[in-house]
């Protein structure tokens, strides 16, 4: 009994090792990528063809004031004391001030941001809803017009323009139809009729009782939520058609089927089950691209989010503002896979 004891004992020591090991993995591959994003922003910032002091004082200003900004600014210093200090300054979670508004950037994000997480979140959901049974339905038909119109669509979806998508969505559904509202997130005439609790417009307008604004909230956000999860849709039908195909060919599939089980049950528990894993990263992969992907559509739909926020302050040759919005978007999308990461090993124990 000792021994054995002892012997389980040194496995449980050995499993936390594990564990602490890869944990100490996860964190060191989480900071390196955030350091070279940092480091690939703060390049940008310093390679494109915008002078952030002309910016900030105009083109007209003396040649004195100028190199006081630039001095200011901390340009005159080596590269390598520059990105010091900008790594310092953005561990604290300052991204500077925005010449276009004026204030601290963090400041704009955060105001912007809930915009694009409501927008990508409603496209994800409705992806993920038509995604998952269109490629499911493909896999179970494979080769007939069910799966060649699903792949059709898929197709579609990866080779048109979305900017030229929105366009003809806004001509035909809200010009022509009037099915949907116009571009932005609300009508003028509801500004201020309610409070911003957490920012999404959806949520903030049930929770406070307000039916009428969130109908026109939610005829704002149709189209381009539709728009996104089109081509969500897309990408999540095709890898939930492949990762069905690979279980259907499987031997437990097969020995379900002898055994008379129904074939909802094989396909739709069984089958689906086992590929809930992997499918939890695409899905978390899709809406990761559609928070940092969303810039054209946000711009056509004049949607007051991220991705217009850091359109308008390139035009403006605000780069404080430009580099700040890459850096929450990056940071945004390192947070999702280390979420999906950690879905995966509480869906899957074998993982741990």
């Amino acid at each position: 009994m000792t021994d054995l004891a002892k012997s389980g004992g040194g496995m449980d020591y050995r499993r936390h090792f594990a564990r602490l090991k890869r944990l100490a993995g996860t964190v060191l591959s989480v900071a390196t990528t955030f350091l070279g994003l940092l480091l690939v922003t703060f390049l940008i910032g310093r390679v494109v063809p915008i002078d952030p002091v002309l910016a900030a004082v105009g083109d007209r200003a003396p040649a004195d004031i100028y190199e006081r900004v630039r001095e200011e600014m901390g340009l005159n210093l080596p590269l390598w004391h520059q990105f010091a200090i900008y790594l310092g300054k953005v561990l604290q979670g300052d991204f500077g001030q925005s010449v276009l508004t004026a204030r601290p950037v963090l400041d704009d994000i955060r105001r912007v941001f809930p915009a694009t997480l409501e927008l990508a979140s409603v496209a994800t959901v409705i992806g993920v809803l038509l995604g998952v049974p269109a490629g499911v339905m493909a896999a179970v038909h494979e080769g007939k017009w069910i799966d060649h119109l699903v792949r059709f669509i898929g197709l579609i979806g990866y080779s048109v323009p979305i900017f030229w998508l929105g366009l003809v969505g806004l001509l035909v559904f809200y010009a022509q139809l009037g099915w949907v509202a116009g571009p932005g997130r609300i009508d003028f005439i509801y500004d201020g009729y309610f409070d911003p609790i957490t920012g999404l417009m959806l949520v903030d307008t049930l929770l406070q009782g307000e039916i009428e604004i969130f109908w026109n909230a939610l005829a704002h956000i149709a189209l381009p939520a539709c728009l996104l999860a089109y081509f969500s849709l897309a990408y999540i039908a095709r890898m939930t058609r492949s990762l069905m195909l690979e279980q259907l060919q499987q031997e437990y599939i097969v020995t379900a089927r002898v055994k008379g089980l129904p074939e909802r049950s094989v396909i739709w528990r069984h089958a689906l089950g086992n590929v809930s894993v992997p499918l939890v990263t695409v899905i978390a992969l899709s809406y990761a691209s559609l928070l940092e992907g969303s810039v054209l559509t946000e711009t056509i739909f004049a949607w007051p989010g991220i991705g217009l926020y850091i359109t308008n302050s390139l035009l403006n040759a605000d780069m404080n503002a430009v580099l700040g919005g890459t850096i929450v978007i990056g940071a945004v999308f390192i947070g999702v896979n280390m979420l999906s990461d950690l879905l995966y090993t509480v869906l899957d124990p074998r993982a741990n």
